[in-house]
């Protein structure tokens, strides 16, 4: 299948999207004249499938296994996967993030090499009991260094805030005690559930001849077998609607307090349709009242009460979804309150006509800059293509949005009833 996104300046975006005979989804995104390509090979399976029924047997595993695993996968007993890389001037990395384990390269050259070189060592796994307790060291080391973390920190103690059943609760890598208890056969149990090319996409994009790619492609996933993908539910706890707690309080030795505030989502899209427009018309009412250029940001810089790595940010899935702003805050009671007071009087008041169509122009601008980084594109087309959205039909959904959406949107969301605290607040010498 091929479509053509037209934008209105007369940008025209390619996108040649296949399944393959083993179920692969391959979506290939050309830019002409480009000389970098980027390759994302990701799987729908993260930190919060840790419970599932696969055929008739429920099965549920340790807490930060799919992250154990995106370690695990660099692991080969014949030349280490960064060097085969490197040799075909390409870098490679990966993450775990709550709903997906992403690889991907970056390079300028070679690309028929550094794509098999992906394929290859992303459809293999080499586990031994051995190198799986090795491991154990290096995970329990990051997540210690995690919970030293002030940033990390008051973000997961915040989700704990909010969620009291969902694992999006959980750190991504686990905690110590949870990984103890992964083991050869549980990984690679989880592996050949969810690592089959039917749960899996490949989005490249760069400047390349997309049929020769594609030819590539089929070449190397015709030489390997697979087995037919067994019936797979995932399976999530529960999760009332209220938060679990509204005030998350913790002490690091730090300069300075860290201090999120959220909003809980209460309406969780059921069409697929729905999520991209709920994300996008959400985005639009935390720009209007905590960008960069509303007066609300300026007034708090001002007094001292945040620095200019204060943001917000909104995440929305089929499962959970939340909002977050803040950042790092000298006196974080004072910002909450501060927070509290504005939200009531912009619900009260509205949402000024030319702060809505200001946010909407960023957006767009936001995404028309995206088409020109070839990483950019690639990571939010197949987060959206995952949770079965077109990134490519963002303008047109911006365009259709309005200012009595936004209004409604911003009642609905930021209810007091719904918004929980976090602070990491400094650690006296004493304590």
């Amino acid at each position: 299948m091929t479509r053509v996104s037209e934008e209105k300046n007369g940008m025209k975006v390619q996108v040649i999207e296949q399944t393959l005979a083993n179920g692969l989804t391959v979506c290939l995104i050309p830019r002409p004249g480009f000389q970098q390509t980027f390759a994302m090979f990701t799987t729908k399976y993260g930190s919060i499938d840790n419970e599932f029924v696969k055929g008739d047997e429920q099965i549920r595993v340790p807490d930060g296994i799919a992250h154990f695993l995106e370690h695990k996968m660099f692991e080969d007993e014949e030349k280490e996967v960064f060097s085969q890389f490197a040799e075909h001037g390409a870098s490679v990395n990966a993450f775990t993030t709550f709903d997906q384990t992403a690889y991907y390269f970056s390079g300028t050259s070679d690309l028929k090499e550094n794509i098999n070189i992906l394929l290859d060592f992303v459809q293999k796994v080499y586990l031994t009991d051995e190198n799986v307790e090795k491991e154990k060291g290096i995970i329990a080391q990051e997540i210690r260094m995690g919970d030293d973390n002030p940033d990390r920190k008051v973000f997961m103690d915040l989700l704990s805030a909010m969620y009291s059943a969902h694992p999006v609760r959980i750190d991504i890598a686990g905690s110590v005690e949870s990984i103890q208890k992964i083991d050869r056969a549980t990984l690679l149990q989880c592996y050949q559930t969810f690592y089959h090319p039917s749960n899996m996409i490949l989005v490249i994009s760069g400047g390349f001849d997309p049929d020769e790619v594609l030819s590539w492609i089929r070449e190397n996933q015709s030489a390997k077998h697979f087995d037919p993908p067994a019936h797979l539910d995932r399976v999530y706890p529960f999760e009332p609607v209220k938060p679990n707690v509204n005030l998350q309080k913790a002490q690091l030795p730090v300069s300075l307090s860290r201090c999120l505030i959220g909003w809980k989502e209460t309406h969780l899209p059921q069409e697929n349709e729905d999520l991209m427009r709920q994300e996008l018309l959400t985005g639009l009412v935390l720009d209007t009242l905590f960008g960069k250029t509303n007066l609300f940001y300026e007034e708090l810089l001002r007094d001292g009460l945040i620095d200019k790595g204060f943001s917000w940010e909104y995440e929305l899935t089929y499962q959970y979804g939340y909002t977050v702003i803040g950042g790092n805050a000298p006196q974080p009671e004072k910002l909450v309150e501060r927070v509290k007071q504005y939200v009531v009087k912009a619900t009260e008041r509205g949402i000024p006509a030319e702060d809505f169509a200001r946010a909407q122009k960023k957006a767009i601008g936001r995404f028309m800059m995206s088409l020109d980084q070839v990483s950019s594109i690639v990571r939010a087309y197949t987060t959206y293509r995952l949770r079965h959205a077109d990134y490519l039909a963002t303008v047109d959904v911006l365009q259709s949005l309005t200012l009595d959406d936004a209004e409604a949107r911003l009642r609905e969301h930021l209810r007091e009833e719904q918004m929980v605290v976090s602070m990491v607040l400094q650690k006296s010498a004493s304590a």
